[in-house]
Protein backbone atom coordinates (compact mmCIF):
# COMPACT_ATOMS: atom_id res chain seq x y z
CA UNK A 1 0.00 0.00 0.00
CA UNK A 2 1.17 3.41 -0.94
CA UNK A 3 1.37 6.14 2.03
CA UNK A 4 2.01 9.80 1.48
CA UNK A 5 5.23 9.12 3.37
CA UNK A 6 6.34 6.77 0.85
CA UNK A 7 6.23 8.94 -1.54
CA UNK A 8 7.58 11.92 -0.22
CA UNK A 9 10.23 9.61 1.12
CA UNK A 10 11.00 8.42 -2.37
CA UNK A 11 11.13 11.37 -3.92
CA UNK A 12 13.39 13.22 -1.38
CA UNK A 13 16.28 11.22 -2.93
CA UNK A 14 17.84 13.55 -6.40
CA UNK A 15 18.86 10.29 -8.33
CA UNK A 16 14.93 8.71 -8.12
CA UNK A 17 14.05 12.48 -8.60
CA UNK A 18 15.86 12.22 -11.93
CA UNK A 19 14.72 8.86 -13.01
CA UNK A 20 11.35 9.58 -12.48
CA UNK A 21 11.92 12.88 -14.77
CA UNK A 22 13.46 10.55 -17.27
CA UNK A 23 10.41 7.96 -17.17
CA UNK A 24 7.93 11.09 -17.93
CA UNK A 25 9.16 10.96 -20.92
CA UNK A 26 8.55 7.79 -21.84
CA UNK A 27 9.24 3.96 -20.79
CA UNK A 28 12.97 3.12 -20.17
CA UNK A 29 14.84 -0.13 -19.42
CA UNK A 30 16.67 -0.63 -16.32
CA UNK A 31 20.01 0.22 -18.23
CA UNK A 32 18.52 3.17 -19.82
CA UNK A 33 17.58 4.52 -16.46
CA UNK A 34 21.22 3.72 -15.46
CA UNK A 35 23.24 5.18 -18.01
CA UNK A 36 23.70 8.69 -16.84
CA UNK A 37 24.18 7.76 -13.45
CA UNK A 38 27.53 6.83 -12.26
CA UNK A 39 26.55 4.28 -9.89
CA UNK A 40 26.28 0.61 -9.60
CA UNK A 41 23.24 -1.60 -11.56
CA UNK A 42 22.38 -2.79 -8.19
CA UNK A 43 22.56 0.67 -6.49
CA UNK A 44 20.07 1.81 -9.64
CA UNK A 45 17.87 -1.42 -8.77
CA UNK A 46 17.30 -0.16 -5.34
CA UNK A 47 16.44 3.28 -6.37
CA UNK A 48 13.98 1.78 -8.57
CA UNK A 49 12.97 -0.87 -5.58
CA UNK A 50 12.06 2.05 -3.74
CA UNK A 51 10.05 4.03 -6.79
CA UNK A 52 7.95 0.72 -7.02
CA UNK A 53 7.09 0.28 -3.34
CA UNK A 54 5.78 4.18 -3.25
CA UNK A 55 4.13 3.10 -6.33
CA UNK A 56 5.70 5.73 -8.23
CA UNK A 57 6.65 3.33 -11.12
CA UNK A 58 5.98 -0.79 -12.18
CA UNK A 59 8.18 -2.62 -13.82
CA UNK A 60 7.70 -5.84 -16.15
CA UNK A 61 10.06 -8.16 -17.79
CA UNK A 62 10.55 -7.91 -22.12
CA UNK A 63 12.65 -10.78 -22.44
CA UNK A 64 16.02 -9.79 -21.24
CA UNK A 65 15.38 -6.11 -20.12
CA UNK A 66 13.11 -5.11 -17.52
CA UNK A 67 10.91 -2.25 -18.86
CA UNK A 68 10.33 0.73 -16.37
CA UNK A 69 6.77 3.03 -16.51
CA UNK A 70 6.19 5.99 -14.63
CA UNK A 71 2.95 5.73 -12.42
CA UNK A 72 1.64 9.24 -12.66
CA UNK A 73 -1.72 8.50 -10.66
CA UNK A 74 0.49 8.05 -7.77
CA UNK A 75 1.91 11.48 -7.24
CA UNK A 76 -2.13 12.71 -7.12
CA UNK A 77 -1.81 12.15 -3.42
CA UNK A 78 1.11 14.45 -2.71
CA UNK A 79 -0.10 16.79 -5.48
CA UNK A 80 -3.42 16.91 -3.14
CA UNK A 81 -1.08 17.37 -0.31
CA UNK A 82 0.97 20.10 -1.65
CA UNK A 83 -1.78 21.97 -2.81
CA UNK A 84 -3.97 22.38 0.24
CA UNK A 85 -1.03 23.43 2.35
CA UNK A 86 -0.09 26.29 -0.44
CA UNK A 87 -3.62 27.87 -0.44
CA UNK A 88 -3.37 27.20 3.31
CA UNK A 89 -0.13 29.01 3.93
CA UNK A 90 -0.60 31.46 0.94
CA UNK A 91 -4.07 32.67 2.83
CA UNK A 92 -2.47 32.79 5.73
CA UNK A 93 0.25 35.17 4.68
CA UNK A 94 -2.34 36.98 2.90
CA UNK A 95 -4.45 37.59 5.99
CA UNK A 96 -1.03 38.51 8.16
CA UNK A 97 0.07 41.24 5.02
CA UNK A 98 -3.07 42.35 5.83
CA UNK A 99 -3.34 42.76 9.19
CA UNK A 100 0.15 44.23 9.43
CA UNK A 101 -0.69 47.00 6.35
CA UNK A 102 -3.58 48.27 8.67
CA UNK A 103 -1.64 48.04 11.77
CA UNK A 104 0.55 50.76 10.23
CA UNK A 105 -1.53 52.95 8.56
CA UNK A 106 -3.67 53.10 11.94
CA UNK A 107 -2.70 56.93 13.60
CA UNK A 108 -0.05 56.73 16.21
CA UNK A 109 -1.23 57.98 20.27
Amino acid sequence: MNTLDDTFSALADPTRRAILARLAQGDATVGELAAPFDISLPAISRHLKVLEQASLISNEREGKHRRCRLNRAALAGAAEWIEFHRRFWSGSFDRLDARLKAENEEPKP
